[in-house]
């Protein structure tokens, strides 16, 4: 969620970066920075902390030229220095960069190899760095990028200005979001609408995987597969409002589609990506050796969040989980252990039989941890310790980010409390953030599928049934999957354990009903496998959310397969959420439904 804001002006630009970046403050930042061309050379401003201290920077040191890049940044690898703010710079170009560069550490070896040094601990001087050696190869700006693009992985964007090139600005988005801005004889690159909206009300939103080569007299876009393509221009009404709906038809999708860009930035906020350590952002008033039992309460969304937490707090750290809806806990007079945590899990902070849980288990003695998306919300106020979710604003009443950035909270909590407790080796604990860190990328790749799953879900608009089936972590997210085709499509959805298909849901199977099955490849695969054979031989139709290989290892014809990629299992549902929001949503939007304010819902509930 760091902000991107590049222009090719007539005048100086660099009030106007500082401009559009101040437009992008809500996203959260701990540094700025500014580079422009300065009669024909790079020059950086710089500065720790908020844009006034760029602006101060800026009064002292001015910068005159007319065309520049700036940026906001939240600290992902390296602390939030002058050091490590960007733009990064090397002697051939400048670059500022949103998102998590995965490979960073093989690619920085590389370069080392060949000579290269460095002077940040970020992912993003390797982008500058290895553009650098490939246009000491060519000699061609364009070029250089073009090759390195593909070296990349992981979910990012990405700015470059050129030493000498004083009529080129080059973008690239893969995973997160990127728009261009048309001016007359100027042109600009801005994270999203909003950072553009004080010089242009033309934009293109380039697609996943587009990069773009920018000039005075306008744009070429390509993609992924370095050809030339047209995206549209569209007017924007983002000057109006604080967060607009760029290219989605709904906030919903725009909401969705900015999962690696938000769970990227909450990562960074719980893990050192470059060391691959867990690095929790709060003491802890309690040592996790010595609970006895965390007790998790939440509602609706955030409760099938806390399910998740309980598989992981209960395989990673060895540690006994109770869970409840909040609305039953607040009632039913629990007794809770001495040496007791109680974890509450609330988008809002504010929802009402959530506190109430929160004062009960306050009353008993417990120690209150908090995950929550708003910091400044009555949970947080009463919470011993809080741990922030950085979903950024959720408008659209069904939860997507926000619930995907608490699987990422609790994932980075479950792991330092595994390590801290001595059940997680060195070893283990380097391997699952490894994994972690691979998340945001795997979102987007999920992402590129959204056709397919468009596709499936017209289909399953026209029916008045579906059952969800899942074992494991999967088990919760079959939940998620069926509350959120309920909540938006209004079709009648239900969730189970796929064990307990045979106690009593295979009863509802014939050829009418659509069985929704989320099974990543882990221990239990084939346990699943069995129960969809049984659904296969009662005429039910499967659709069934895995990777690329399951179809054909379950033995099952026509079976119809939502593929994921190829992922480890311990984080799964943290990828496997995007399919089961974007059935929701496609169906929801073929039946012509309110998908941002379904009927009867409140986004946040403040009341029993």
């Amino acid at each position: 969620m760091c902000g991107i804001v590049g222009i090719l002006g007539t005048s100086s630009v660099a009030p106007m970066i500082v401009d559009g970046l101040k437009r992008l403050e809500y996203r959260g930042y701990d540094s700025a920075g500014v580079a422009t061309l300065e009669n024909g050379h790079l020059e950086r401003r710089r500065a720790e902390g908020k844009l006034r201290n760029l602006e101060a920077r800026l009064r002292e040191q001015p910068l005159s030229g007319t065309i520049g890049i700036g940026h906001t940044r939240w600290a992902t690898h390296g602390k939030p220095t002058e050091r490590n703010a960007h733009p990064h710079a090397t002697d051939k170009l400048a670059v500022v960069h949103n998102g998590i560069i995965e490979n960073f550490r093989e690619l920085r070896e590389e370069l080392e190899r060949d000579g290269v040094r460095f002077d940040s601990e970020t992912d993003t001087e390797v982008v500058a760095q290895y553009v650098s050696r490939e246009m000491r190869r060519t000699n061609d700006p364009v070029a250089a990028v073009a090759a390195s693009l593909p070296r990349f992985r992981g979910a990012f964007a990405l700015g470059f200005v050129f030493d000498g090139q004083d009529d080129l600005l080059i973008g690239a988005r893969r995973g997160a979001p990127l728009a261009i801005g048309w001016g007359d004889g100027e042109m600009y690159l801005g994270s999203d609408a909003l950072a553009l909206a004080p010089f242009t009300d033309t934009i293109t939103y380039l697609e996943d995987g587009d990069w773009a080569i920018l000039r005075r007299g306008g744009a070429e876009i390509r993609d992924e597969a370095n050809e030339i393509v047209e995206r549209p221009r569209q007017k924007t009404t983002a000057g109006a409002f604080l967060v607009d709906k760029g290219a989605h038809k709904h906030f919903m999708a725009k909401e969705i589609h900015e999962q690696p860009e938000v769970v990227g930035r909450t990562l960074a906020h719980y893990l050192d990506m470059a060391t691959g350590r867990v690095r929790l952002p709060f003491e802890t008033p309690f040592d996790w050796k010595d609970l006895d039992r965390l007790t998790i309460s939440a509602c609706g969304t955030a409760y099938i969040a806390g399910l998740i937490g309980k598989y992981w707090f209960e395989r990673f750290a060895r540690l006994p989980v109770e869970i409840d809806v909040a609305s039953e806990f607040r009632y039913r007079e629990a007794p809770l252990p001495r040496k007791g945590l109680a974890l509450f899990i609330s988008q809002s902070g504010e929802t009402a039989d959530t506190l109430a849980s929160l004062r009960y288990a306050k009353e008993n003695g417990q120690k209150i941890l908090s995950v929550v998306n708003v910091p400044t919300s009555s949970i947080a106020r009463e919470s011993d310790v809080v741990a922030p979710t950085l979903a950024g604003p959720e408008i659209g009443v069904a939860s997507t980010k926000a619930f995907t950035c608490q699987l990422t909270v609790l994932a980075c909590l479950a792991v330092a409390a595994g390590l801290e407790r001595g059940t997680l080796s060195e070893a283990e604990g380097l391997r699952l953030v490894t994994e972690l860190i691979a998340a945001p990328g795997l979102i987007a790749e999920a992402l590129k599928h959204e056709h397919a799953i468009e596709h499936v879900a017209r289909d399953i608009s026209k029916v008045t049934d579906v059952l969800y089936l899942g074992r494991g972590t999967s088990y919760p997210m079959a939940l998620e999957g069926a509350l959120k085709l309920k909540e938006i499509s209004y079709i009648h959805a239900e969730a189970y354990a796929a064990g307990e298909l045979k106690h009593g849901p295979i009863a509802l199977i014939d050829e009418t009903m659509p069985v929704i099955v989320i099974a990543p490849r882990d221990a239990i695969y084939e346990k699943t496998v069995s129960n969809m054979q049984e659904v296969a031989a009662r005429g039910g139709r499967i659709v069934l959310i895995s990777d690329e290989h399951a179809a054909a290892e379950s033995g099952l014809a026509g079976l119809e397969t939502v593929v994921m990629p190829n992922m480890g299992p311990d984080f799964a549902p943290i990828v496997y959420a995007v399919p089961v929001q974007l059935l929701a949503y496609y169906a929801a939007v073929a039946l012509g439904k309110d998908v941002d304010q379904p009927r009867n819902l409140a986004k946040s509930v403040t009341v029993e």
